[in-house]
């Protein structure tokens, strides 16, 4: 059942991408194919100087971008190109800034300013201030001019000088203009043909990039048996990553849609909170040391806090998150630092942190851009983003390469369990003989006539005895110690039964509280007594102990039998008399279940020992 589920989920994991992909690439393709007057991007609205902040004018082309930071521009020329005669509309995209275009003369084009904003909406808000409005915020929006409007009401030609006036009304922080003020040459309906071409295919990709975080990451760790909460957190990250680059894409777009600027801007900052609380969590799940995470966790859990403060702020028309962006900016570059810093110093013995790191290379050096274009400009700064980008792709190739190891692994694993259930089998059959069964049932039919009520309670023992081998074929994981050392007591009585006097058992028992594989004792004690004591003919004591030291726990099975040469009968195991079946199969559980190893030492006439040692490391929890 689990793989028919586990193969439908791929199979419809892999019909979602392909078709993902392939619309994208339909529209990708289109994008390249279509005609190319169907709209322009024109670099600048007019063509002449400019002024930033009341300094100096600045000439101005057509295919010139303006970088400069600036609080207010004003740019004084003509249209490019022959605008009112190829195209029906011009589309001024803004984002948190004011603008009026006018003629020379002072007769107002186009306007998007706060008194006019105020009073567009008036018959929407009736009795209240405008839903969402704080002192000064423009937010994002597009205003469409008419060709013919300009040319038939206004009396504008090529040659009509305009002037252009942006404000950017922020006084504690700046932008770059071209950032904040972009222009579309467009056809009727223009600026939908723009968004299919242009933004579509982007919002598709990153569609599939919510899809791996919604359900690849998180559903592949659990279909590989366990729910890793490193692979929950990059899901997160992933989803947020994706809603931050669809509204990055859209950005442009989104006053198309949502009428409220400030909601349209609104949305761009808020996607920008969520992904970069994934990511604060994200970076602790690569942190091994509890100071390192205790830290991780408040820093993400003060971020978080913090942006909740400035969507209250923005809610009560307190202070808008633009106005506050630049603090988030700050708090932000810090925290991502602090973030790096701690897993640096985790570095020491850890690869994968390492490589963590390396993959954070791009995110870092484009932070320390665009925090720098803060104080300088630096033309086509805001490259947070495609550092981020090429960081992600890296870790989400590297995810992708652990969960196919996990999957190999899991492999491997329920391979090895089968082996475990078969190997589990051999050593029922090899402690169960029918030479041992005989022997068990001839000693308790002696007992019937000379001690009834010793044969009950031989009979009784021996049954508990089957029935403990029987249950080992349903244990697949190690058994504590005490359950172990009960069974065998179980087999030691019985042969006790059989051998009489000539078989003395000792225990010295010094700790139990750890696990090991069930039956991988009794081959070791059987050898002792079968090859051991039993071999001698006034026979000998076999001793059980166990023991522990900084590194495992110990079971010490000792005999003073008649001893052999281990070195030949490695060698020689066809013909040295011994039955391996058993100790092979052993040797094998205890290794591919708990790490651990078999020791024999022996001296022929003097007798044997073997350790049967089992790593701390690899104890499963006595609670589990």
């Amino acid at each position: 059942m689990i793989k028919v589920l586990r193969s439908k989920g791929w199979t419809l994991a892999a019909i979602g991408v392909t078709l993902v992909m392939l619309i994208s690439g339909i529209l990708i393709a289109l994008r390249f194919y279509v005609k190319t007057d169907l709209y322009d991007t024109p670099v600048s609205l007019l063509e002449g100087k400019y002024s930033v902040d009341g300094g100096e004018w600045k000439e101005l082309k057509a295919d010139q971008t303006i970088t400069d930071h600036f609080h207010k521009i004003e740019i004084r020329g003509k249209l490019t190109k022959n605008v009112l005669k190829l195209y029906d509309e011009i589309n001024l995209i803004t984002k948190d800034v004011w603008f009026e275009l006018s003629t020379a003369g002072g007769e107002t084009l186009s306007a998007y300013t706060f008194e006019s904003m105020k009073t567009g909406y008036e018959h929407l808000v009736v009795g209240r201030p405008y839903a969402l409005e704080l002192p000064d915020t423009p937010g994002y929006r597009i205003s469409t001019i008419r060709s013919l409007q300009l040319v038939n009401l206004y009396g504008i030609d090529p040659d009509t000088e305009l002037v252009l006036t942006v404000e950017y009304p922020y006084s504690s922080s700046w932008k770059s203009f071209n950032y904040c003020f972009q222009v579309t040459y467009n056809y009727t309906d223009g600026l939908y043909m723009r968004f299919y071409y242009e933004a579509l295919p982007v919002v598709l990709l990153f569609v599939l990039v919510c899809f791996f975080g919604l359900f690849f990451f998180p559903i592949a760790g659990r279909i590989l048996g366990k729910m890793d909460y490193r692979y929950l957190t990059f899901g997160a990250v992933c989803f947020f990553w994706g809603t931050y680059m669809i509204v990055q894409s859209l950005s442009g777009y989104l006053n198309i849609w949502i009428m409220d600027p400030t909601l349209c801007m609104m949305l761009d900052h808020l996607t920008e909170f969520g992904f970069i609380s994934s990511l604060l969590f994200y970076f602790k799940t690569n942190m091994r040391r509890s100071i390192s995470r205790c830290i991780a966790n408040l820093t993400g859990t003060v971020y978080l806090g913090v942006a909740i403060t400035l969507l209250i702020l923005q809610l009560t028309a307190t202070a808008d998150l633009t106005a506050t962006s630049g603090l988030m900016n700050i708090i932000t570059t810090a925290f991502i630092l602090l973030m790096i810093v701690l897993l640096v110093t985790e570095v020491k013995g850890n690869r994968d942190t390492l490589y963590f790191l390396l993959s954070c290379v791009p995110l870092i050096l484009t932070l320390g851009i665009d925090f720098l274009d803060r104080f300088i400009s630096i033309p086509g700064a805001h490259f947070f983003r495609y550092g981020m980008a090429i960081t992600m792709l890296v870790q989400i190739i590297a995810l992708c390469y652990d969960l196919r190891q996990q999957y190999l692994e899991r492999l491997r694993y329920e391979k090895m369990q089968k082996e475990l259930y078969e190997a589990n089998v051999a050593v029922m059959v090899s402690q169960i003989q029918p030479h041992f069964m005989y022997n068990a049932l001839t000693s308790i039919a002696m007992m019937c006539k000379l001690d009834p009520d010793k044969a009950q309670e031989a009979t009784v023992t021996f049954a508990k005895y089957l029935r403990g081998n029987m249950d080992s074929l349903k244990q697949k994981e190690p058994v504590p110690f005490e359950q172990e050392l009960e069974h065998l007591k179980k087999y030691l009585y019985i042969e006790q039964l059989r051998f009489g006097k000539k078989l003395n058992v000792e225990y010295d028992i010094r700790v139990t509280d750890f696990r090991l594989p069930q039956l991988s004792v009794q081959p070791l004690v059987e050898n002792a007594v079968k090859h051991g004591v039993g071999m001698k003919k006034k026979g000998g004591t076999v001793t059980i102990a166990t023991r522990e030291t900084d590194e495992a726990y110990e079971v010490v099975i000792t005999d003073d039998g008649v001893g052999f040469d281990v070195e030949a009968t490695r060698g020689n195991q066809e013909t040295d008399g011994r039955s391996h079946v058993g100790m092979d199969n052993t040797k094998r559980r205890i290794k591919e279940m708990c790490g651990g190893e078999v020791v024999i030492e022996s001296t022929i006439d003097v007798g044997t020992t073997a350790r049967l040692i089992l790593p701390k490391d690899n104890q499963p929890s006595l609670s589990s």
